[in-house]
């Protein structure tokens, strides 16, 4: 099984293919199997890496007692050492993007690219998204009774109800989930309270200067969909792009326009190509 130390856990990684360096990011309560699709596709011309965030998968859990993006990007920038990545686009979906966005603050010249999908920022755009944070703690006692998945899947409902599409093709994850081992709960808690807390990490988004992508999936929530332009606007340079039919985990949703859209993004930061990066600030195919 293929790990390297990073501080005080041993991280899983997959590694494939040659080339420029690109690392996936995954979201919460997943691994690294959530960027299956592009991480395949992507390794015929590129180094593809993809991990499992501490707290997930074969990763798994640690003994600190509260877990934060400050510290989940420099478990990055550990995995990124000890593997002897020299300077990767890093591409982070949901609480991947949040990672990545700490990440890229922090290490600013450790990066060539960066790619956040179905993400948001630090600080919440309405007062809705300040209670849904808040509630993001209120369901840890639930899941310490139930289970995470039987309260996700009645969460899946009600999203829906309130925001059809939004969960995508939820089958994708449930399948994810099967497959990967079990997150033990406190480990779920652990990361929902750093979720929940993202507002405490500050991120400067003016030492962001690597050409960046923002995608999006169309039916994705409300609060997501509003930040995608945000973050666009506040990151010098940085695309937007939505991905059409797509909920929230959009690279699974779509995964040809999501893999095509990062096909052209790096071969633009490769390629040294500015027309190309240009390129994906089109708007949906």
């Amino acid at each position: 099984m293929p790990t390297v130390q990073t501080n005080d856990i041993e991280t899983y990684y997959e590694r494939r293919g040659s080339g420029p360096p690109v690392v996936f990011v995954h979201g919460a309560i997943v691994d690294y199997t959530q960027w299956q699709p592009q991480f395949d596709a992507l390794s015929d011309d590129y180094t593809t890496i993809a991990y499992d965030v501490r707290g997930h998968g074969r990763t798994g859990g640690s003994d600190r007692e509260s877990y934060s993006m400050d510290l989940f990007s420099d478990d990055l920038a550990a995995l990124v050492d000890a593997l002897e990545l020299d300077r990767p686009v890093v591409c982070g979906l949901s609480l991947g993007g949040c990672i990545a966005q700490a990440y890229a603050d922090r290490y600013p010249d450790r990066l060539s690219g960066l790619v956040l999908v179905d993400t948001f920022g630090p600080s919440p755009l309405s007062p809705g998204e300040r209670v849904q944070r808040r509630l993001l703690r209120a369901i840890i006692p639930l899941v310490r009774l139930f289970g995470y998945e039987r309260v996700e899947r009645v969460m899946v409902w009600l999203q829906e109800r309130l925001s059809r599409g939004v969960s995508g093709e939820y089958e994708n994850i449930e399948a994810i989930r099967a497959t990967g081992p079990t997150m033990a709960t406190e480990e779920f808690a652990k990361v929902i309270r750093a979720l929940a807390r993202f507002h405490e990490t500050p991120v400067g988004y003016r030492s962001i200067t690597v050409p960046t992508l923002v995608l999006y999936g169309e039916h994705d929530a409300g609060f997501i969909r509003q930040h995608a332009p945000a973050l666009a606007d506040a990151i010098r340079g940085a695309k937007v792009r939505e991905v059409p039919g797509a909920g929230h985990a959009s690279n699974l949703d779509n995964p040809e326009f999501v893999t095509d859209a990062l096909r052209l993004f790096l071969w633009g930061i490769w390629s040294g190509d500015r027309t190309a990066r240009d390129a994906t600030a089109v708007g949906p195919a």
